[in-house]
Formats: structure tokens, C-alpha cells, sequence
């Protein structure tokens, strides 16, 4: 408590003498370039039939599709077995002995290799926990905000590429979350620590590459916890402030600094008490706050019925239209998958660091759980996003797709520039007056929740880099709170292309480990399909 007021105290004169000398735009001219920089090489474009493409889109859509075959269509066959898992239905497998194959992958009754030296220790969190808590970071303002600018950059064709890069995201999603479960670390204490800095360093030493492993864990980590002050912090605060200040119709910037001094308050004290009490808040919070957004979209579209046909006629004609030329065709595909990607994380490594803290014997099994995550994410809500803006332009001409301003603002019909979350906001509205409420409940919820699991994420890899004790965690806690309150107080600007950048970085070192460690997944479903076939 006394660390959160001394962070609080630091914070007034920090945001007035802000305030008064423009300080965010020099934080924005500050940032800019290096964001710039890191975006020319994360972001490095190949042409392809004359058009541009993102190197690290490449790598996310060639990753998924290997492993998609590779796991002969694990996001189809094991879709079933995941749904049973969070239901319990495999629960006595994971609680009592596992079994032992024949090979003898495992040892001393049942346990991972890597920590068999504690016994009666499975993980922290049950699988529906683990699901929540990583759901809590992928379900966000991706959802709401990215997907409404993919819509109006790309078209409604941005829609069906955005669905079938969550379908793919499913396969990179299961490989990344087995092998996080597969090479954590468990102290004697029961405290779990995991995800692509521990599988890509002690997975690759176990094939030979030892050196290359400990290099790209240690660039993953410094990303990791770049994205998680940035994207997974800053931008959720900033949205979230946007929204909430223009519904209470607040003009001052004061407004925005107390309302991230409130969440700032609310993520602390979660975020003090680790991924139990993460987990224990994300399994109440998330599938609330998902219903809440999808009964909303749900309202609207059932009032708007009759013009989803025509919607969808939209979204498939817009996806294989070839009157741009096959350059109009790949720029549609890209918005789509890059939003997607931006969404669901899968590929990006992640979410493996929250599931690898499940109570559980069998490491795939945790990851056929997680593939549920892209499903929900992307398929479901990211769909949903973009019927309600399809449906609400359709009806009003709220705007021209493409018709955006340099700074990526969508220009309005009205005259007005808007972006993020008050694009989405605007649709809602024009169907039912002042529903933006509810969406303003509802951004609130994704942005702290994301905030809680980001946190963790960024943590994990905070001591990674700089070790394991409680001054580092307080360090690394007390920035993180800190970046709320300035996040929700300033412009971001180059800082939200900054952090876009480094989440994007983790894909290289993350989608190069899955490959290689490909094969070790694979002994790993083997071994939790014998033992559910026994129970």
C-alpha cells in the first residue's frame, strides 16, 4: 500500500508540469525515432507481386500453416477434447498419477523432468484459470478498437482473413502453450515461472543449440517486457481514458490522470498478489466482460437482421475481389491477418508464459486448452466486431472504407477524424442511443484485464533478464503502475507504434524455437492422449 501511494505522490507534479509544456509531444518526438527504427527492420517489407509485405506477417502465417499440418489440423481435431478439459471432464488425470508411457518420457510419478525435485507442486492455476488469465490479454481493445480500423482500412474483406488467421493461430497457439508448460520452472515454494525465454533456452540446449536458445530467450525478454509497458499497458490505459472521459463528456486532462490513478489503484493490489490472484479475478471478469460485448454486438445485429446477408456478401466479395488488381487483393489479406495476429497473439509466445502456471501433470494438455484462445478471440469476437461495423455502415454511410486521414484516422462522413475504440463507438451509438455506456463498461473491463495479465507477462520476463527476488518484483511492479497513470494521462503517439514493435519482435525468436521444438509437442500429445484413452 505504501509503495502504491508513493508511485501515486510522484505522479502529480509529473502530469501538470506535462500539462503546461507539451511533454507528451516530446515523449511522442522522443519515441518516434525509435519506433521508426525498430519498425524498419520488425516490419521489413518483401515484395510480392507488387505489393509490400511485413516480413513478421510472413513468418506468423508460415509458422501457423506448418504447424496446422505438421499436427494434421490440431484446431479441428482436438477442438472437442479442449472443450472437455476446462470442463473437467480429464481433471482425475491431471490430480492423481499420470500415466507412464512405455518410454519412459516421464518419471517419479508422473511429473515433468524439469520438476520432479518438487514434489506434489503441478502449477498454480487450473486450466479454466490459466484460459482466462491468457484470454484476458488477448481479448482486449484489439478486439474492439483494431478491429474497426482494419474494417475501414482494408474493407470488409479485412473479416474473412482475420477469421482464417485465428483459425491457423490455433495450431501456434497449442505448440507455444505445451512447450511453456513442458520446460517451466517450479521453485520450492510452488511459484511457477515459464514461457518462450525458458523452452526457447533450455528446449534448444536439449537439442545442441545452446547458445542460440539463451540468445533468443534474452531478446524475447527484453521485447516481452517492452510490449508489456507499451502495448499491454500505456495504450490499454489510454483507450480505455478516451472512452471513459468522452461519455462522462469530461474535457480536461485531469479527468484522464484520475481515472488511471483508479485503475492504476485497482491493477496494483491485484497484480501484487501473482498469477493466483490474477487468476482468480480473470476467471470472473473475463467471461463477463465477453458476454457483456458480445450480447451488445449480438443486439445490434439482431436489430439489423435483414442487412447480414448482405454483410456477408460483402466480406467475401471484398476478401477475393480482384478488381484492385492481385496488389488490392494481398493488401486486403494483409490488414486481415495483421489485425488478427495483433488480437490473438498467437505466434507471438505470450500467452505460453500464463498457461505454463497450470496445475498439471501432461503439458499438452494445457495446449490443447489454449487453442480455444484464437477461436474466441479472433473467430467469435473479432467477427463480431466487424459485422457491427459492416451492418451500422451499411445502414447510416457512416463512412468510406479506405478513407483515412496520415495519421490513420478514419475520416468520417461528418467531417470528424476518429480512430480506436470512438470509430467502434460511433457504430454502436447509431443504432441505439448512448449504448456507448455499455461499451464503455465493457473497454474498461478489456483494458484492465489485459493490463493484470500483461503485468504478469512482463514480469515473468523482467526476472528472466535481471533474476528472481522480491526488490525485483517491486521494481518492475511500481514501473508498471506507474505507466498506467502516464498512459491514461498523455498522448501516445509513436510510443503505441514503439510497442507494436516490440510485441511483433518476440515472433521471430518465439516462431523459430516452436519449429525446431516442433517435435517434442508432439511426443508430448502422444503421452496425454494414452492417458485419457486409460481413464
Amino acid at each position: 500500500m505504501k509503495l502504491l501511494l508513493g508511485v501515486f505522490a510522484t505522479m502529480f507534479p509529473f502530469i501538470n508540469f506535462a500539462q503546461e509544456q507539451g511533454v507528451d509531444q516530446k515523449i511522442d518526438a522522443f519515441f518516434r525515432p525509435i519506433a521508426d527504427f525498430l519498425g524498419s527492420y520488425i516490419f521489413y517489407p518483401i515484395n510480392i507481386i507488387g505489393t509490400d509485405v511485413p516480413i513478421v506477417l510472413l513468418v506468423l502465417i508460415g509458422g501457423a500453416l506448418f504447424f496446422t499440418f505438421y499436427f494434421r489440423f490440431p484446431n479441428i481435431r482436438l477442438f472437442r477434447t479442449a472443450i472437455r478439459i476446462v470442463g473437467g471432464k480429464y481433471d482425475d488425470v491431471d490430480h492423481h498419477d499420470a500415466y507412464i508411457d512405455e518410454d519412459n518420457i516421464n518419471t517419479n510419478e508422473g511429473d515433468l523432468p524439469d520438476t520432479i525435485k518438487v514434489e506434489g507442486n503441478d502449477g498454480e492455476v487450473t486450466h479454466f484459470q490459466a484460459l482466462t488469465a491468457a484470454l484476458s490479454a488477448t481479448v482486449g481493445l484489439g478486439n474492439i478498437a483494431g478491429v474497426a480500423v482494419a474494417i475501414a482500412m482494408g474493407g470488409p474483406g479485412a473479416t474473412f482473413w482475420m477469421i482464417v488467421a485465428g483459425f491457423i493461430g490455433m495450431a501456434s497457439k497449442f505448440v507455444e502453450c505445451t512447450l511453456g508448460v513442458k520446460y517451466r520452472d517450479i521453485d520450492a515454494d510452488g511459484t511457477v515461472h515459464g514461457g518462450p525465454m525458458y523452452y526457447l533456452s533450455k528446449g534448444l540446449k536439449e537439442r545442441g543449440l545452446a547458445k542460440l536458445g539463451k540468445g533468443l530467450a534474452i531478446f524475447f525478454a527484453i521485447m516481452a517486457v517492452g510490449g508489456s509497458f507499451g502495448g499491454g499497458n500505456m495504450f490499454q490505459a489510454n483507450q480505455a481514458a478516451s472512452q471513459f472521459t468522452k461519455m462522462a463528456g469530461f474535457e480536461s486532462g485531469y479527468a484522464s490522470f484520475f481515472f488511471g490513478i483508479v485503475v492504476a489503484i485497482i491493477v496494483g493490489f491485484v497484480i501484487i498478489g501473482g498469477i493466483k490472484k490474477i487468476g482468480k479475478v480473470t476467471e470472473k471478469v473475463v467471461p463477463f466482460m465477453a458476454v457483456i460485448y458480445v450480447l451488445a454486438a449480438l443486439v445490434i445485429l439482431s436489430m439489423n437482421y435483414s442487412l447480414i446477408p448482405a454483410s456477408f456478401g460483402l466480406i467475401f466479395d471484398g476478401a477475393f475481389n480482384l478488381d484492385a488488381g492481385i496488389g488490392g487483393f494481398i493488401g486486403v489479406l494483409i490488414v486481415g491477418f495483421q489485425r488478427a495476429a495483433f488480437s490473438n497473439e498467437a505466434g507471438v509466445g505470450s500467452a505460453a508464459i500464463a498457461h505454463s502456471a497450470v496445475k498439471t501433470k501432461y503439458a499438452a494438455s494445457e495446449g490443447i486448452v489454449a487453442l480455444l484462445e484464437p477461436f474466441i478471440d479472433t473467430v467469435v469476437i473479432c467477427t463480431m466486431t466487424a459485422l457491427v461495423m459492416i451492418v451500422t455502415n451499411l445502414k447510416f454511410g457512416l463512412f468510406d472504407y479506405g478513407n483515412l486521414d496520415a495519421t490513420k484516422n478514419v475520416v468520417m462522413n461528418t467531417g470528424e477524424h476518429l480512430g480506436g475504440v470512438d470509430l467502434t463507438s460511433v457504430a454502436f451509438d447509431s443504432v441505439i442511443p448512448n449504448f456507448s455506456i455499455v461499451l464503455t463498461i465493457a473497454v474498461i473491463l478489456f483494458a484492465i484485464s489485459t493490463m493484470l495479465s500483461w503485468s504478469y507477462y512482463g514480469l515473468q520476463a523482467w526476472k528472466f533478464l535481471f533474476g528472481k527476488g522480491r526488490v525485483t518484483d517491486i521494481i518492475y511492479k511500481a514501473l508498471f503502475v506507474f505507466f498506467i497513470v502516464v498512459g491514461a494521462s498523455i498522448s501516445l503517439g509513436a510510443v503505441i507504434d514503439f510497442s507494436d514493435a516490440m510485441i511483433f519482435a518476440m515472433v521471430f525468436p518465439n516462431v523459430i524455437g516452436l519449429i525446431i521444438l516442433a517435435p517434442r509437442v508432439r511426443e508430448e500429445l502422444i503421452r496425454y492422449k494414452k492417458a485419457i484413452k486409460k481413464k
